[in-house]
């Protein structure tokens, strides 16, 4: 199981017309299910006189938090095909919201589907993906007398200082990519009078 995952950087946002109707989608970096529902909320309030306001979000490097809503939508024409562009960039910490503005031609099932999918994509498209990495912090103390070997293991640049303290005891938190965790904690308890938290 890999720590990378995909995402994107800022929000994004597309236009898509099928007969009449109008598909706005955006795009909303997201890091909890508290986050999506506010930008989602907001999309909500904003076009309160949209026809529908259909949504869907990704979670979490494993990708197992998700969730979507045709709202009102027959049931499948939306929520999934949005969720499906999600998957098929294979993204995640991402939501996608579609407001529908009705043009008063119907699009039937398939047409709904197709159009919701586009807009997602299109939306999607014009976002910038990076790929992360799931990161894991480890907290330890050390003798002042082993300063040097801890300090060296730091300055290969696969960790990150997140914070220490130097005294008669010293104590650091150490970031790092979580593929790499336990050869650092290896590493850190070969030196003398290391002790992880």
């Amino acid at each position: 199981m890999s720590d990378t995952y995909l995402t994107i950087t800022a929000p994004a946002e597309a236009i898509f017309k099928e007969k009449m109707s109008k598909f706005l989608a955006f795009v909303h970096p997201v890091k909890t299910v508290a986050e999506a529902k506010a930008v989602i909320a907001g999309y909500q309030k904003k076009y309160f006189d949209a026809r529908h306001v259909c949504w869907a979000y990704m979670l979490g490097s494993a990708r197992t938090e998700f969730l979507s809503t045709d709202n009102g939508e027959p049931s499948g024409t939306a929520g999934k095909p949005i969720l499906g562009q999600i998957n098929s960039f294979g993204l995640t910490d991402i939501v996608v919201v579609v407001v529908r503005y009705f043009g008063g031609i119907k699009l039937g099932t398939s047409g709904l589907i197709a159009a919701y999918r586009e807009a997602a994509r299109d939306a999607i498209s014009q976002a910038e993906i990076i790929e992360c990495h799931d990161t894991t912090d480890i907290s330890f103390h050390f003798p002042y007398l082993s300063m040097n070997a801890v300090m060296k293991l730091t300055k290969n640049g696969e960790a990150e200082i997140v914070s220490q303290i130097f005294d008669n005891s010293c104590s650091m938190t150490l970031r790092i990519r979580s593929d790499y965790a336990d050869g650092l904690r290896t590493r850190l308890t070969d030196i003398d009078g290391v002790t992880l938290n």
